[in-house]
């Protein structure tokens, strides 16, 4: 069966997005991403700073992620 890329990403970046999605989801306590916002993604990416330290390369692939799943997936 033939996998469907969706807007042409490397499948690297694919799984780094599935990655980061659900570390969010789970974050918030599997609230659908629906039911969040603007507060929600701050709170996950401040906790990504603060807590547990990742460099801002990192944070930004976490950003990214998330709005992908708001703009493309969740519309």
């Amino acid at each position: 069966m033939k996998r469907k890329i969706f807007k042409h990403y490397s499948y690297k970046t694919e799984k780094s997005y599935v990655v980061w999605i659900r570390r969010y989801i789970f974050f918030h306590d599997k609230r659908h991403p629906k039911d969040m916002g603007t507060p929600e993604i701050e709170a996950f990416l401040t906790d990504l700073a603060v807590n547990q330290k990742v460099a801002a390369s990192t944070q930004n692939q976490a950003l990214n992620a998330i709005l992908f799943l708001f703009k493309e997936v969740l519309k």
